[in-house]
């Protein structure tokens, strides 16, 4: 189970590896590890040469922008956290907080949490693509409304869409280990 004081467990006997405490969000403690924070800058510097490459971005439009973007892609694993919260909230089997990693977020629980019945692991699982899907709703109608403006915004929107919809809703929903979708078919095939 994940233990705040020490390195995350994608990387066991990492040195490097740490987990620091942001805050609290919510009750909730937020928290983010070091592989968080290098891909962080290894998508900005993707996203910068997108931008330069395909869109004649200059100098500061392209840091400026990849930045961002890179914040708000963190951003919506942060509502999608909310989700899981609020489902969790209404089971009555809250989360303790949340931890960004890599490009993505995981949901944490109590450590000791007694066992609990599929349905509640199904109804917490099905919070966050269910958060993410209404933003992604929001951002593609958004977008859409965006087509007669054009330029960066519609860009910066459109990616934010393309982003939400396919990383935290429909990524999300994928049936393998690890993910929501895991989850939801871990449990539903046990009962």
């Amino acid at each position: 189970m994940f233990n705040p004081k020490k390195p995350a467990p994608l990387l066991d006997s990492g040195k490097w590896n740490r987990t620091y405490r942001l805050g609290k969000v919510l009750g909730m403690t937020v928290t983010v590890d070091t592989t968080a924070v290098i891909s962080g800058f290894v998508l900005w510097a993707v996203l910068a040469v997108l931008g330069k490459q395909f869109l004649a971005l200059t100098g500061p439009d392209v840091v400026v922008g990849g930045g961002l973007l890179v914040m708000l892609h963190y951003g919506l694993g942060f509502i999608h956290q909310l989700g899981h919260a609020l489902a969790a909230a209404q089971t009555r089997h809250e989360m303790t907080g949340f931890h960004y990693w890599l490009l993505i977020t995981r949901s944490i629980y109590p450590y000791d949490e007694r066992p609990l019945s599929a349905k509640v692991h199904i109804q917490r699982a099905k919070g966050g693509p269910i958060a993410s899907g209404i933003l992604s709703g929001i951002l593609g109608l958004l977008s859409l409304l965006l087509i007669p403006v054009g330029g960066l915004t519609l860009m910066i929107v459109g990616f934010l869409f393309l982003d939400n919809l396919l990383i935290y809703t429909v990524g999300a929903l994928l049936p393998i280990p690890g993910t929501d979708g895991g989850t939801i078919k871990f449990w539903r095939d046990k009962t």
